[in-house]
């Protein structure tokens, strides 16, 4: 065979090849997990505790969402440090906050002790977003991106697991110490795993982004992939180029659009980097897809968890419940996975959020008609000994289609190379604020409206937020990186390409760029 023949791997090879670079982020999900569920299973130890570090019940409530408040912080430094040192040395970097945390959350001897070390699981969660959501999408075809940044949820299901069932099997002290676990694995495993070829090549590295590239598909040689390379050179070309002057079809020769200073050239990025239709576009459906699932029902109620499946009157032991709701995350990420390639992930989040929905509600009516009005979560004296299998089952419910939800996998790839990291990293912070409200006001709303109240505003965001989606949210599996970025630039307003959408729109010219498959517009 000549030397620039190109050969045929074998596909098991190429995925493989894909797998194996992700191992390292794999277990980075893992510690990432187990930072965001561990309090779930401290908050019942610590409420009220006879001895040792006592919360009460505000102080609960604080301590159940502070992480949330701190992550916003984490994810600013995250898109710098992920487009300045690369994927890679990222992927070690981002590992130090949650090593000071779990030390100083094993040791911690007061309240306040106590809350910086989990402000510190929350920041060191925010730096984590960017990094892992983005190597993922970087360095896998587009035929299998879908599984692999599905799967990524598996991997932080696993952590959540194994932080539940920590909490069962040793003091909430020990199971902080053995968390230490995932961090140190993750700064070993990125010893053995590539830099993404895009990024090498905005360094100016092509050799090493050949080389990188290569490893990615199989272990290639370079003539096995001279063609997506070439690609890879032009949409990298193209990224570089001044955004001004391609716009305005000029060739400067030297452009000056960027000169100034440190400022000048900040406030041209802004507006031209991240200020533009492909970036704000995107950002503003994956902001408001967090928005409706986060507030769908299950995120506002786990930290306190334990304590809702026993305020609901839940027939087994709440502990065992929740290892089994672990357990679940898991096993539905999975499915998820799974029937991503078949369904497309339009379907697969409309499809979970509206079921999330009607599951938030059944609890809803459960607890107006069988739950006390003096029943509060943060008050264990204010429980019932009446015990039931129906909030069992539908609480299951709400954790199987609430799983089925992928807000993180969409991040990895509706956001251009351009903006990628500092877009990830604003996503993730404005996510996680969401999030904190979400936590920190079911309190409120559970006092003021009791659990009945609470569940029924919840199962409102899902069913607006299906109807929002269900108009807005383009299908993205099996579109390139490139492909979606050119959509989401187009000068179109963009709408879902439906069956039921399309029915009801006007007639257009059929040589439109709008018949495409992915998404169709209105005139």
């Amino acid at each position: 065979m000549a030397n620039n023949e190109k050969r045929n791997i074998g596909r098991t090879r190429v995925v493989l090849s894909q797998v194996v670079a992700c191992l390292a982020l794999d277990f980075l999900l893992i510690g990432l997990g187990m930072s965001i569920s561990f309090v779930t299973m401290v908050v019942p130890e610590v409420l009220y505790a006879k001895e040792g570090v006592s919360l009460d019940e505000n102080q609960a409530s604080w301590f159940g969402s502070l992480a949330f408040l701190c992550q916003p912080l984490g994810s600013i430094f995250s898109g710098p440090i992920l487009d300045y040192f690369g994927r890679r040395k990222a992927l070690v970097l981002v590992n130090i906050p949650h090593l000071i945390a779990w030390l100083l959350m094993y040791f911690a001897w007061d309240v306040p002790s106590l809350l910086i070390a989990n402000a510190l699981l929350g920041i060191g969660t925010g730096i984590m977003e960017a990094p892992s959501v983005t190597y993922v999408g970087e360095v896998s075809e587009p035929s299998i991106r879908g599984t692999l940044t599905t799967l990524t949820n598996s991997f932080t299901s696993t952590g959540i697991f194994i932080a539940f069932l920590l909490g069962t099997v040793y003091p909430w002290r020990e199971a902080a110490l053995v968390c230490l676990i995932a961090p140190l694995a993750t700064m070993v495993l990125v010893l053995f795993v590539p830099e993404t070829p895009i990024w090498l090549l905005s360094k100016g590295l092509h050799k090493e982004a050949q080389e990188s590239l290569c490893r990615l598909r199989g272990w290639a040689k370079p003539e096995d992939v001279k063609e997506e390379f070439e690609q890879l050179i032009q949409y990298h070309d193209k990224l570089y180029k001044c955004v001004t002057c391609t716009n305005e079809e000029e060739d400067l020769g030297v452009c000056q659009h960027k000169a100034g200073g440190f400022f000048k050239k900040t406030a041209f990025k802004i507006k031209n980097v991240f200020l533009v239709k492909e970036t704000i576009r995107p950002f503003m459906l994956v902001v408001s897809y967090f928005l409706f699932h986060t507030l769908s029902g299950l995120a506002p109620i786990r930290p306190n968890m334990v304590n809702v499946c026993k305020a609901l009157g839940m027939k087994y032991d709440s502990k065992s419940i929740v290892v089994v709701v672990g357990a679940m995350y898991i096993l539905l990420s999975l499915v998820s996975a799974s029937i991503v390639k078949i369904i497309g992930k339009r379907k697969l989040i409309l499809g979970s959020l509206l079921s999330t929905g009607f599951a938030s509600l059944g609890i809803s009516i459960y607890a107006k008609l069988r739950i006390p009005a003096e029943v509060f979560s943060y008050e264990v004296e204010t429980f019932t000994d009446h015990k039931e299998l129906l909030p069992v089952i539908l609480f299951m419910t709400l954790v199987c289609f609430s799983s089925l939800g992928i807000p993180w996998v969409l991040l990895s790839e509706v956001f251009p190379f351009r903006s990628r990291g500092v877009a990830i990293g604003m996503s993730a912070a404005v996510s996680y604020v969401i999030v904190f409200i979400a936590t920190k006001s079911n309190y409120n709303l559970e006092k003021a409206f009791h659990l009945s109240g609470a569940f029924a505003v919840y199962a409102t965001f899902a069913f607006i937020g299906t109807i929002y989606l269900y108009f807005f949210l383009p299908e993205t599996e099996l579109k390139s990186l490139e492909e979606i970025e050119a959509f989401y630039k187009s000068d179109k307003i963009i709408f879902a390409d439906d069956f039921l959408i399309n029915a009801f729109r006007q007639k257009r010219d059929l040589n439109n760029e709008s018949t495409k498959p992915m998404l169709v517009t209105k005139s």
